[in-house]
Order: structure tokens, then sequence, then C-alpha cells
């Protein structure tokens, strides 16, 4: 028998406008042209407009109002239908506010960085070898297997088949590898490896065979290499009956080889340099923000499409094709009027946001040190502005300030606290900072342990358990003694 019940749930749905606000507010400066251009191509309601704006307007901080414009354009109701709610002064003078910076930047192209592939600059390569059709084909097929660092991760056996099936080459393994063997003997030194340890060997091989540090060094990375990655070096100074000056000379020979020959190539896709989102000057000690000019275009409501509203407005109001118009005249307006209005919003959260920042770490902003980064979350500055947390991680982790210091992502000003000694309130990143100074300054051929660390960061005033050391050593990309030590 089947049970019937009631249950009630509790959900919240978000309104278009909002949902709108929400992507316009994540996506960083570099690519909200992209999106406006994208949102006047879809909507003839909405246009670039460079006219004058009043005072009064730009001083507004008017809350956007989450239901306007919910409405089915189809099914609309001739009472809702005001020609005033179009043609609103704020509307048709664009959104410009306080804190916008200057707008003759506003055309200027930013720079982009562009160049050959690495794919393109090792088939111009190719080239140079006698090889015949097969062979060349071939080679192409393994050049498109390098990954971006410069590696082949691919068996031969994979390639092979996909030779068979996408060029309908009947290969081995043995015959794709007699021609990898040339391809390895490309510049950068070290391409096209199956594993780093191919790699060291391929750009050793390259170097000056009768000095004695190389041949040492290509036997440690030929027959001592699991040693070597976990550096115990004694036992290989042992093995292969060598002094001290010679093994030293061995190891800087390899520590200097490059591990991701690849690395250095530009990407097949452009690449944009940071867009800041703010700009804070020190003018004098006063600290001035203003949000990237880049940042506000000037957009209206269309005249045009105002005054077909207009039209309808003093018209009669039964005919049906021209309630069909009208209807879609409305859904374009409304449209516009959103993406206005989170536009507008977008620009007013991102300055209180920082504003709240910059007032923070007012002492870090001014001189640049680092010690002066207080303790911060991000409930603190959505305390600080009354508003979600959600929203405040949304500009933290998209945004950049360009200060006199670099530019700096904002969430690099976000840190936990910790208590030292003296009781005082310390941010983390001071901490990391104190604890990379530590490790710089330790005695290589003695690395400090965790353990070690813990001690030292007390003595100075930083009650840190160990596994808390370990994190933030792990957090510097810094690995452990055993790895850090040298001869």
């Amino acid at each position: 028998m089947q049970k019937l019940g009631l249950n009630q749930t509790l959900q919240q749905k978000l309104s278009p406008q909002q949902i709108q606000f929400i992507k316009l507010l994540q996506i960083p400066t570099a690519e909200l042209e992209s999106r406006i251009e994208e949102e006047l191509e879809i909507n003839p309601a909405l246009e670039e407009g460079k006219e004058d704006y009043s005072s009064e307007e730009s001083q507004s901080e008017s809350e956007y109002d989450q239901e306007e414009g919910e409405g089915d354009g189809d099914n609309y109701n001739d009472d809702e239908l005001s020609v005033e709610d179009y043609i609103r002064d704020d509307d048709i003078s664009g959104y410009k506010m306080v804190g916008d910076g200057p707008s003759e930047d506003e055309d200027k192209e930013m720079p982009i960085a562009s160049g050959s592939t690495l794919a393109d600059s090792l088939i111009s390569q190719l080239g140079f070898l006698k090889l015949d059709e097969r062979q060349t084909n071939i080679g192409k097929q393994l050049i498109g297997s390098i990954d971006s660092d410069g590696y082949i991760r691919r068996e031969l056996e994979q390639i092979v088949d996909d030779l068979a099936f996408g060029q309908n080459i009947e290969t081995n393994a043995e015959e794709i590898e007699k021609i990898l063997f040339r391809i390895q003997q490309f510049d950068p030194a070290g391409i096209g490896a199956r594993s780093l340890q191919e790699c060291l060997i391929l750009q050793l091989e390259r170097k000056d065979d009768t000095d004695p540090a190389v041949e040492v060094a290509l036997k440690i990375v030929e027959e001592n290499f699991e040693e070597f990655t976990k550096k115990h070096y004694d036992k290989i100074q042992k093995r292969l009956d060598i002094d001290d000056d010679l093994m030293k000379q061995a190891i800087h020979l390899i520590t200097k080889l490059n591990p991701k020959p690849g690395g250095g190539a530009v990407d097949d896709v452009k690449t944009q340099y940071i867009i800041p989102d703010f700009i804070l000057v020190n003018n004098h000690g006063k600290l001035e923000l203003s949000l990237n000019s880049r940042n506000a275009p000037e957009l209206r409501i269309s005249r045009s499409y105002t005054e077909m509203f207009d039209t309808y407005d003093k018209s009669a109001k039964k005919d049906k094709k021209l309630k069909e118009a009208v209807s879609f005249v409305k859904q374009k307006l409304d449209a516009a009027k959103w993406f206005i209005d989170a536009i507008k919003q977008r620009q007013l959260t991102l300055m209180r946001t920082m504003e709240a920042i910059v007032k923070y770490q007012y002492d870090f902003f001014l001189e640049g040190d680092e010690a002066k980064l207080k303790p911060m979350i991000l409930k603190d500055i959505a305390t600080e502005i009354n508003m979600d947390i959600s929203t405040v991680s949304r500009v933290a982790n998209s945004k950049s300030v360009q200060t006199e210091f670099g530019i700096y992502p904002l969430k690099y000003f976000f840190s936990e606290g910790i208590s030292t000694e003296s009781g005082e309130d310390v941010s983390s990143r001071e901490v990391k900072h104190i604890l990379k100074e530590i490790i710089d300054a330790e005695d290589k051929r003695k690395p400090c342990s965790d353990e070690k660390l813990e001690k030292l960061l007390k003595e100075r005033g930083y009650p840190i358990a160990r596994r808390t050391v370990a994190k933030y050593r792990e957090q510097l990309n810094i690995p452990v003694a055993r790895l850090r030590k040298e001869l």
C-alpha cells in the first residue's frame, strides 16, 4: 500500500538580474570588454554612448531592484508599460561613477605577447632532416605528441596505433624510436624525452665530453639517478670514488639543467598581460583609489527603442501585431536595463570591497612592507561593507590592484591570524616570511628539520606547531630538509 506524505521544503531562487550581477562580478577587467561587446551584439536596445552624466547621478548608490523586469513579455499588462521607466536620465547618460579612472586610456590597446609555438619550431627543424614523406609524417605525429613542457608521455605502441588509424601508416615502435632519437637532437636541448632522467641525459650529452665534471654528471644521472633524486650524495661519491670538489661540480652542473625544456616556448594561445581592476596611488601620504577606466565603458538604453515604446504608448492598444512588436521591444529594453543595472552594481561592489581592504591594510599600502599586513579574512570585509561572504570571495578571487609596489591579486591580502607570545595578532603571511628568512639563512650542508624550524620560530616569538610549520613550508614550495641539502 502506497503511503502519501506531505514534505515542506524551502528554496531560494535568484532573479535573472541577480544571476547577471554574479556572473559580471566574477569576471576580471580583461574579459569585461568582450562580455559587453557580446551583449551589444545580441541586444539592439543597448548601445554605447559618451554623453555627459550629472554629478547627482554619479553620487548615487541606489540598491538594485531584485524583482525588476521579471515579468513575461508575452503576458504584459498595459498598466505596466511606461516609457518613463526606460528614459530616465541615469539610464540615458550611462553609468560612470565616482572612483572610475581617467577615460583617455579607454581605447588604448593593451600589449599582448605572441610568437611561434614549440610545435612550429620543431616542425621547422624537422624540415632540415632528409626524410621521405612517410618518415616526415611519423615525425609530425611524434611532435604532436609532445606535451607543453617538452616531454612525450604517450607510449610508442600507442603512437603506432595512432598512425595506423589516423594516417593509415603501418609501422612499429622500433622505427618510431629511430625518428624520435633524431627529434631529440632538436632545440631546445632535452626536447622529446620520455622521462626526467632521459631529459637530463640528452642535455648532458651536448656538453663538452672532455670535461671531467660532465663525465661524472652523466654517470650520476645514468647509473645513480635514484640516489641522486634522494640526495644521497655520500653514497654516490663513494661508489664513483671521486673527491668533494669534482662531486660538487657535477651536482652543480646537473641542477642547472632545464627539467622542462618546452616550458620556455610561447603557448598556442596569445597571453594577455595582467590588467589590474583597481589603481591605488599614494598622493603625498594620502591613498587614492580608482577603478581601472577599462572597467567602465559607457552604455545606455537606445533612444530609438524608447521612441518605439513611446509611439505605442500614444497609439491604439488593441492592435494584435502592434502588441507583439511592443512585447519584443519591452523584452529588449528590460534586458538592456538589467545589464546596465548589473554593471552599475558591479562597479559599486568592487569599489566598496576594495575601499574596505585598503582601510584594513592601510599601513601595507603606504609602505609595501609585507610585515605590515594584518590578519584579515573574508568575513572581516563582508562585515565592514554589510555584504555576503560569497560576494567578497568572488571579488577577491578574480581581481587585482596596481600599487606603487607592483600588481597584487586581492586574495594576497587575506590571511589567518596567529597570536604571538606577546599576545599580538600577526598575519600568517608574516610568519611565512620569517620562516623563509630562516630557511634561506640555514647551513645548506645541515638544513633545519621542521622540528628545528619550530624551535627557531618560537625563539622569535611565534609559537607555531610543527605540523603548521610543515604546512607553511609546503605552501612556500620549500622541500623537506633532506632535499634542501647541498654539498
